[in-house]
């Protein structure tokens, strides 16, 4: 940084998340052309350049070492300094090692507290980087001046004062937020950032104040003129108060004072907050600023006497439901069919919603709205549909679910209507349904076709996980899949090759009924075939730029196994045998909670405890965890749930892939043999073909190794709790009662595991770690659960209950697929070894499929249907 450069622009298109055109690039293996955008941005003036590789479907530390060592032999750009950016820590350090130079991380706070917050500042400091500091602590993130204030005081006194950390090499980020969006509570966050920044920088000498621009303009996505005009004026008065940097896009920066007088003044009123009608005042002129020579519409009723088709178009972009039920039975009158309605002007209206928005001219909340119109003559038109069913059987039977972990449901609502008239049955499990649910239904009601919705990220690793169940457990019928971040392309890649009776991507409801027509039809066989080589191109043209993998025979991946170092084997635990924990104190498991899934279940995406002042979800976020919290304080201290743990800690050694659990220390009778698969796809730089055997001493080493084993629930009672929500219509409730049981599962699962380590078993008696460390598994050991990537066997599980007589302690059963109940519950084993870590088995050969097909006393046709996801 210069000190003539009066503001600092961070460039932020080389983020996969932030760009569409970066993320294409990089997905695609295309890092060459990736390093035109960042050219781009030095080129339009970037100061400093914002990386981000963090993505579900990249290898983030991987793919940023790579860009990181493209990027530093070309002098034009790698003149200008990096900022990291990454929500994992490994990604950081990985990309630390990479630059030369001072490098900026972006970002560490006190959300987790002192601890870990002075643990990354001394790392950061040892690699000589500046760092974003957040003004997030572990109440939350400061949405107001004095609490922005005080956290980067705080912050500046414990890295100044307690650690030496350089004062100018600090970056504080006080948090911009949306503005405009219609909740009053925003209405001041642009202010509230301004003046903290002047007393940040008055109370912390040297030190620089950042900020992600884009954020304040989100409610204006899509309108670039308006948005350009946002910054630039939240940019003049933030940086007269102190500001020094920001990411923006820095190719996109309009003028201040080239800015057309009433926009001007209208988004001044916005971010200054001068009036309380500023956002409907802005509202009402952003479609002149444009650039497209469009002007405002004038707000009359003239619309209502367009034709009906035109009406309910007109109230669909516009978001009026003022008329639309009267609307709606118009249409229906002059329709064939209540049907016709929807699949004409309705879904003719939403068409128009979906390229006014793709083209940037409509905005976020009045898409909303739209939806909102949509959904209400939907509803209107239901009774009617249910009237004019077709007697007799129907065309075929279709269950529409949307998958375990997502709440979306109007376009699975819309998608079961549209069949239904057509003379499908329809069942509709709803919402957040667990995939042995899902199947138990679909094999009992004998149904044609499986349709699965969703609508956040992890939902689809949901539907990948039922295709691949679907496989094992030999169902034969096809699998729809669809929802707002579905994708031919992940489609092809990710579910299609884990079922091979027929996977079909449906892009929207309109399409639906002629996906199903044709699977149901007598070229049902002709239209697959079609299907399924579009898919093998899709998979090509993604492969393309990826080297192919080499499967191992088994004699070889074994040659290259893991090489223990027995010198580090851990003790003997204090307390060998089974324990049982049976009134277990639920509120000690409140400490151990990992929020960040909770959020993604109600389709927040969003890492806590950041989200809960995230740009868009942020208010949603707070309203939903101050809700969690104060059902949680009622499952807990009322008695409605309760949790039971056992676990046990046994003499073990491996044998081969096996591992040999004993009675006693002995060692001389066999009490379990574990079965483990190897990994046989030969890894990058020749790395170890890892099989859990390989983190126990073997027999013949002569050293005495340990296992561990357990079992943990927190479900009794939470199904009765929901039940009973549900029963009063209050699905809100009932979802989040299931949401939160499995929470205080997996925190159960954690501080089981903790107290394991320090006391019972004893190995890491001083550790010390924060729950930020547990969540990143930072600590010794692992625990890893069968059915999971590193023994994903399932029936081992039966291995499990029988060593610890699951269900006769605690009552937590399997069923016939090895499914635990209640829901909520965690198992599987503990390793110790320091060196011990988890890997995915992923693809085995048939040399392998046989040998364990004979340990498990399977016939070849078993063990190809419970190892189905795993073979080739």
């Amino acid at each position: 940084m210069q000190q003539q450069a009066r503001f600092i622009n961070i460039g932020e298109r080389t983020n996969v998340t932030g760009s569409a055109k970066f993320k294409k690039l990089i997905l695609a293996g295309n890092f060459e052309a990736a390093l035109d955008v960042a050219r781009q941005q030095v080129e339009s003036g970037a100061q400093i350049i914002d990386i981000n590789m963090d993505e579900a479907m990249l290898d983030s530390k991987a793919a940023m070492v790579r860009y990181l060592q493209l990027l530093a032999s070309e002098p034009d750009i790698s003149r200008v300094p990096i900022m990291v950016d990454s929500s994992k820590w490994e990604v950081i350090e990985a990309a630390l090692k990479c630059i030369q130079g001072k490098a900026v991380v972006n970002s560490i706070s006190l959300k987790e507290g002192e601890s870990l917050f002075l643990y990354q500042a001394r790392l950061l400091r040892r690699y000589g980087a500046a760092v974003v500091v957040m003004a997030f602590d572990e109440k939350g993130q400061a949405d107001t001046k004095a609490r922005k204030v005080a956290i980067c005081q705080r912050a500046y006194r414990i890295l100044t004062e307690q650690i030496g950390f350089p004062p100018q090499d600090i970056i504080f980020d006080p948090n911009i937020f949306a503005v405009a969006t219609g909740i009053e509570e925003h209405n001041n966050y642009a202010v509230d950032f301004i003046e903290a920044t002047r007393e940040i920088k008055r109370l912390c000498p040297h030190a620089k104040i950042s900020g992600g621009v884009s954020n304040v303009s989100f409610s204006f996505r899509g309108n670039d003129a308006v948005r350009e005009a946002i910054h630039s004026v939240f940019l003049y008065h933030a940086i007269a108060a102190g500001m020094d940097m920001g990411i923006v896009n820095a190719g996109q920066l309009t003028v201040y004072d080239d800015i057309p007088p009433l926009l001007k003044q209208r988004v001044e009123d916005v971010i200054l907050n001068r009036r309380d009608d500023a956002t409907e005042r802005l509202l009402e002129i952003a479609a002149q600023f444009k650039g497209d020579g469009s002007v405002a519409e004038k707000t009359d009723d003239a619309w209502r006497s367009f034709p009906v088709n035109k009406r309910l178009e007109y109230a669909l972009v516009k978001g009026i439901t003022d008329f639309i039920e009267i609307d709606t039975e118009d249409a229906r009158q002059q329709a064939q069919k209540p049907l016709h309605v929807i699949e004409g002007p309705l879904m003719d209206g939403m068409n128009v919603v979906g390229d006014l928005f793709g083209e940037g001219k409509m905005f976020l909340p009045q898409v909303v709205k739209s939806a909102r119109v949509m959904k209400k003559a939907v509803a209107y038109l239901q009774p009617y549909i249910e009237q004019e069913k077709e007697g007799g059987r129907a065309q075929a039977k279709v269950l529409l679910a949307t998958v375990k972990g997502d709440v979306h449901d109007i376009g699975k609502n819309i998608v079961g209507v549209v069949l239904q008239c057509n003379n499908f049955e329809v069942i509709d499990l709803g919402v957040m349904v667990p995939c042995a649910e899902l199947l138990r239904v679909a094999k009992e009601q004998n149904v044609d076709i499986v349709g699965l919705s969703g609508l956040i990220t992890p939902s689809l690793e949901e539907m990948v996980h039922v295709a691949k169940e679907m496989t094992r457990l030999g169902y034969t019928v096809p699998l729809l899949i669809g929802g707002a971040t579905t994708s031919k392309a992940h489609t092809a890649v990710k579910v299609e090759p884990n079922y091979q009776h027929g996977v079909v991507y449906v892009s929207n409801a309109s399409r639906s009924v002629s996906v199903v027509q044709s699977l149901i039809a007598n070229n049902k066989a002709e239209y697959l075939s079609r299907i399924k080589h579009e898919y093998e191109i899709v998979r090509e043209q993604h492969a393309r730029s990826r080297p192919g993998e080499k499967l191992l025979t088994l004699a070889e991946a074994r040659a290259n196994r893991f090489q223990l170092d027995l010198t580090k084997v851990a003790p003997a635990p204090k307390q060998l045998g089974v324990q049982l924990w049976q009134d277990i104190n639920l509120n000690l498991l409140r400490d151990y909670i990992d929020w960040t899934p909770f959020f993604i279940t109600w389709q927040l995406s969003g890492k806590y405890p950041s989200i809960l002042n995230h740009a868009e979800v942020g208010m949603e976020a707070r309203r939903v965890f101050n809700d969690a919290n104060a059902i949680l304080d009622s499952m807990i201290n009322d008695g409605h749930i309760s949790g039971k743990a056992i676990f046990g800690l046994f003499p073990a050694n491996s044998d081969g892939d096996d591992i040999v659990i004993y009675t006693d220390e002995t060692r001389s009778t066999e009490r379990a043999r574990l079965y483990n698969l190897r990994q046989q796809l030969q890894l990058r730089n020749n790395a170890a073909n890892c099989s859990l055997a390989d983190f126990i001493a073997p027999i013949d080493s002569g050293v005495n190794d340990y296992i561990g084993a357990f079992a943990v629930s927190t479900g009794f009672g939470a199904d009765e709790l929901a039940a009973k929500f549900a029963a009063e219509h209050d699905d809100y409730n009932s979802i989040m009662v299931k949401a939160l049981a499995d929470r205080l599962a997996e925190a159960l699962a954690e501080y089981l595991h903790l107290k394991v380590r320090r006391e019972y078993w004893g190995y890491a008696a001083d550790e010390t770690l924060d729950n930020e460390q547990l969540i990143r598994e930072l600590y010794q050991g692992t625990r890893p659960a069968p059915g999971y990537p590193a023994c994903p066997e399932h029936t081992e599980k039966g291995t499990l209950w029988q060593l610890l007589d699951v269900e006769a302690q605690i009552g937590m059963q399997l069923t016939e697929s090895y499914a635990m109940w209640p829901g909520a519950a965690v198992s599987g084993w503990y390793l110790a070894h320091p060196d011990a870590k988890y890997f995915a088995v992923s693809k085995i050969g048939d040399d392998q499929l046989t040998e364990y097909a004979a340990k498990k006393g399977w016939t070849l046709e078993q063990a190809q249907s419970w190892l189905g996801p795993n073979l080739r």
